[in-house]
């Protein structure tokens, strides 16, 4: 075999090596949890934990929050330590968590720059970039000429928008922990979060099965999940468990240079589904998957017996 043949044949291994790593970047919406920082005496045990993991994350920040509670000057502290942290990319999440859908074209625009001002100011001062925007939601709009419209007011401001893959309604576990956790339940409390693991690594399982019949390779995985009390306490066995799976934890940057996120979006209705649906040609096509993802059906039913007594 010549010299050349051995070479191009390890590139293609490499390569091949590369495309089969399994590999995941962790975003997370709604920072800071001001609520949760004053209820635990003004510290966050999530930025703690995540300190502990050493794993790059992605934040997508709603500045109003920093005005909720009793101190200001604490809470823009909290948010100065995330955006200090070397592994942390900081996104905009809006202001204040409108649907885009809601709202017109002015307010949206005014929206999105009063979530910027605190995060432009931090992200200069330690050497960051404040390039993606998720919506909250991931409400890109109620039709595709508000999808257009919004895509057009994020370039002219110097934005991308911030997709997603996997997400696993941690936001609806939390809501039923968090109940459990204030009457004192706390074995059932441990039940869901156990629980919310276990569905999150069965939508890991269901999206890799969906990359490779899609594309015929693993892709660069971007989760979705929020800043609460539920991941506070188990996001880090989440990771511990995708650990023991070999994937890899990288930057949202390092996943935005995987091709997919590439492709053009088709989907132009108000829900925030996976890109992975986004990206399908028909609806027909997304609704195949999207009756084969794993069921939710147990704690929707608990998440609504609670909201509904409330």
């Amino acid at each position: 075999m010549s010299r050349l043949v051995l070479i191009l044949f390890g590139v293609l291994l490499l390569s091949s090596n590369v495309h089969s790593q399994n590999s995941v970047a962790i975003t997370i919406d709604d920072v800071p949890n001001t609520r949760l920082f004053q209820k635990d005496g003004y510290q966050s045990r999530f930025l703690q934990k995540l300190d502990s993991l050493q794993i790059p994350v992605a934040i997508f920040i709603n500045e109003h929050l920093v005005y909720k509670g009793d101190s200001l000057s604490k809470n823009f502290r909290l948010l100065s330590q995330w955006a200090e942290k070397e592994l942390v990319t900081l996104g905009n999440h809006s202001y204040s968590h409108q649907r885009y859908s809601d709202t017109d074209f002015t307010e949206y625009s005014t929206e999105i720059d009063k979530g910027e001002k605190m995060s432009k100011s931090l992200a200069k001062k330690y050497n960051k970039t404040l390039k993606y925007f998720r919506f909250p939601y991931n409400d890109l709009g109620k039709d595709s000429l508000q999808h257009h419209q919004g895509r057009s007011l994020l370039k002219v401001k110097g934005y991308k928008i911030a997709p997603f893959t996997i997400e696993s309604s941690d936001w609806m576990y939390n809501r039923v922990y968090k109940e459990f956790l204030d009457q004192g339940e706390f074995e059932k409390a441990r039940e869901i979060g156990e629980a919310y693991v276990s569905k999150t690594l069965e939508y890991f399982d269901f999206f890799e099965d969906f990359a490779r019949k899609e594309y015929g390779r693993t892709v660069k995985h971007i989760y979705l999940c929020h800043d609460n009390a539920l991941n506070t306490d188990y996001l880090p066995l989440l990771i511990q468990k995708l650990k023991e799976r070999d994937y890899a934890f990288i930057s949202m940057e390092e996943a935005m240079t995987d091709s997919i996120y590439q492709q053009e979006d088709r989907y132009y209705k108000k829900w925030g589904v996976s890109w992975f649906y986004r990206w399908q040609k028909t609806q027909k096509e997304r609704m195949t998957y999207m009756r084969q993802e794993p069921s939710t059906k147990q704690i929707m039913e608990l998440y609504e017996s609670i909201t509904s007594q409330k």
